[in-house]
């Protein structure tokens, strides 16, 4: 007689790791003895600190949060969704839960037996090193890059795949809370009370000697056993175990179980006879994991309001914040606020959808525009977006228009909301000249392309930098297309677009000075987007334009594809790379530090070195300009 429910159960785990290294009889073995479990939203499966079940857990649907309590708080460290493994580590170690799990929603999971798991592994190796390698990694999937279905082929991949925060510098507080061994256990819980802090560290002559948290309070002077009068040497822990600042996050955590400790003292050379400058505390390293960047994108997915969108996107500015102090690569910080920030507007948008009376009446898509859909938008900035839908007859096209520019001014009301500000000059999808029909977009570029003027390059230095994140895809493949067969038809059109290149000329004066602004509210400071950013900006679009090539908007990867395809010039290129991402970081660092967009620079705060950074970055721009002028005939437009 055929078991139906083990079938079942046995066809949705066989896509996921470890139970598609198993053979077939031994993932049967575990499917029909498996317990499937209804979990109501809140329910928890266990609790940190409890012992461990008999079995552990894979979600069928919904969601399950790991959440770890440190002091008071319960903090979010991951969401396991369909396919994810969770509760097997305590079970092999013979230890405690070290975090809760609790359904996010609704939510169905299979709890498998562990002996059942534990015989087929001594006869699997390839299960068996599955297992040891997510111990190892302190990751679910060891092997998954971008999914949670994918694996390589051999354990020596791993190296490659170990959880970028875990290689992290771990943020610490800067302003520890301190008093001298000189101050009485009543004066330090005063002082911690008005801080609002867990812990005190006691100094002398700015040396870390000790430390007293809120657990010493409770056990040592709640309990009657130790006066409150007494100096705080009574009860404080000493010595105080120390790490220089650059110490990374696997590092802390090793320290803080090996010493079964949860705060770690920073000093200027890492010892505890050099002064101190922060204090590391088990709650930083749960809520830096709780914010990275995997289990934002799996929040946003489950997101059913603005404000959540909105809480978010400040994370992420949190993240971005932390990845610029810790010097991380400018390529991936760009691909990974991009990819979060796709994600909230694509949750803006299916928020929206929600809120339609009405299924849109037919396919459409939603684009990016600017620095967002070339995957350059690190601050928060204003909206650039646009909205195509596809050909409907004339009785039926007022109708349709009216349904998305409704859903359109949703969308934009959310992500203003979320925090990006409202186009000031109206580049949204919103206003009815950028929400069009795919035929009266190909026109608008047709005739932008063949009927050149200054206005419609602007507009084409804008909408030719699109990027799809939202809809159908073919409506904006045809769009391109005819984009191409526009440009081909009229070829001088790239000759214009090289003229609007140019209108900003290398950011270095005759005498090597910085040209600045003449007037304005911005007068004598150094616009770093429109004078050194937008030239290498400009040249990249023109270049990979005139050379047919599609769907390449970053501007670091079209000059990467400009380098192969012009290997006599892939020195420039790789030059301008260089250049861009050395701007990029510095307009985003000028950013984060006056809480704006990072355009305009004072001169006078910057040292001497830093000027000479930025005047390495010019040459690149004039030679790259040059480039244009004589591949495009320039001179003779001028």
């Amino acid at each position: 007689m055929k078991n139906t429910i083990a079938e079942r159960i046995f066809d949705f785990l066989k896509d996921f790791p470890p139970f598609d290294l198993l053979e077939k009889d031994q993932l049967f073995k575990i499917a029909s003895n498996i317990k499937v479990t209804y979990l109501e939203e809140n329910t928890f499966i266990f609790k940190q600190e409890s012992q461990p079940h008999k079995c552990f857990y894979v979600v069928k649907d919904g969601a399950i949060g790991l959440y770890r309590a440190v002091d008071e708080d319960q903090i979010l460290v991951d969401i396991c969704d369909e396919g994810d493994l969770f509760g097997l580590r305590p079970i092999i170690q013979n230890d405690h839960y070290l975090m809760s799990a609790k359904a996010n929603e609704e939510s169905i999971i299979y709890a498998i037996p562990v002996e059942i798991l534990q015989e087929i592994i001594k006869t699997n190796s390839k299960a068996h090193k599955y297992i040891i390698a997510s111990f190892s990694s302190n990751i679910k999937t060891p092997y998954a890059i971008t999914t949670n279905s994918n694996l390589f082929a051999n354990i020596d991949s791993l190296e490659k795949t170990n959880t970028f925060s875990e290689v992290q510098t771990a943020q610490y507080s800067k302003n520890p809370v301190t008093c001298l061994p000189t101050a009485t256990i009543k004066e330090a819980a005063t002082i911690m009370s008005s801080k609002r802090v867990g812990s005190i560290l006691i100094v002398e002559e700015k040396k870390p000697i000790g430390i007293i948290t809120d657990k010493d309070l409770r056990l040592k002077i709640a309990t009657g056993f130790i006066s409150i009068e007494e100096k705080v040497g009574e009860i404080m822990s000493s010595p105080v175990i120390t790490f220089p600042e650059k110490i990374t996050i696997a590092e802390a955590q090793i320290a803080m179980i090996k010493h079964k400790i949860t705060h770690l003292c920073i000093t200027k050379d890492g010892t505890s006879n050099s002064e101190l400058i922060g204090i590391l505390s088990e709650h930083d390293i749960v809520v830096l994991h709780g914010n990275n960047p995997s289990v934002l994108i799996k929040e946003l997915k489950r997101a059913k309001n603005v404000a959540s969108l909105k809480y978010i996107r400040e994370k992420a500015s949190e993240i971005l914040k932390g990845y610029i102090e810790q010097n991380i690569p400018i390529i991936f910080i760009s691909k990974i606020i991009s990819e979060i920030t796709d994600a909230i507007t694509i949750k803006a948008i299916e928020l929206s959808l929600d809120e339609m009376e009405l299924k849109p009446p037919v396919k459409f898509g939603w684009l990016a525009l600017g620095s967002q859909g070339r995957k350059e938008q690190l601050l928060i900035t204003d909206q650039d977006n646009a909205l195509v839908f596809e050909d409907v007859s004339n009785e039926n096209y007022t109708k349709t228009k009216a349904y998305f520019l409704k859903l359109s001014k949703k969308i934009t009301d959310k992500l203003h909301i979320i925090g990006f500000e409202y186009c000031p000059a109206e580049m949204m999808a919103s206003n009815p000249e950028w929400c069009l029909s795919l035929s009266e977009w190909k026109n608008q570029f047709n005739n932008w392309i063949t009927k050149p003027s200054e206005k419609s390059i602007m507009m084409c230095t804008i909408f030719f930098d699109y990027n799809l994140v939202y809809g159908d895809k073919d409506l904006v493949t045809k769009m391109s297309k005819s984009i191409f067969k526009s440009i081909k038809s009229y070829e001088i059109f790239l000759n214009f677009l090289g003229k609007n290149a140019l209108i900003n000329p290398p950011p270095l004066g005759f005498f090597r000075q910085f040209l600045v602004e003449s007037d304005g509210a911005h007068k004598d400071q150094f616009d770093l987007k429109s004078r050194a950013l937008m030239p290498l900006i400009d040249a990249a679009r023109l270049l990979i334009l005139s050379h047919n090539i599609k769907n390449k908007n970053n501007t670091i990867e079209r000059f990467e594809k400009l380098a192969k395809l012009e290997p006599q010039n892939k020195d420039l290129y790789l030059s301008c790379i260089d250049a861009f991402k050395i701007l990029l970081r510095y307009r985003t660092e000028q950013g984060i530090k006056h809480n704006d967009s990072g355009r305009f620079i004072e001169l006078n705060t910057l040292n001497k070195s830093e000027k000479l950074k930025l005047k390495g970055c010019f040459k690149p721009i004039k030679d790259i300009q040059e480039l244009l002028n004589i591949r495009f005939n320039l001179a003779q437009m001028m």
